[in-house]
């Protein structure tokens, strides 16, 4: 298993040479979203469609 550091590093290291700050912490962050996302559907910590599209309803009034 990486570690942290280990895991950023090849993030960083997979990015362009001229990729920009906000570039490069763009992908850490969505690295570390779906990490999460993956996380959470291994606990079982998920949600519907249905229930998903009401919570989106209830966000746009």
């Amino acid at each position: 298993m990486q570690t942290v550091k280990e895991r950023v590093s090849e993030i960083i290291q997979a990015q362009p040479d001229d990729s920009s700050f906000d570039e490069i912490l763009r992908e850490l962050a969505f690295s570390r979203m779906v990490d999460r996302g993956l996380e959470d559907s291994r606990q079982s910590r998920l949600i519907s469609s249905e229930e998903m599209e009401h919570r989106i309803r209830t966000w746009q009034k």
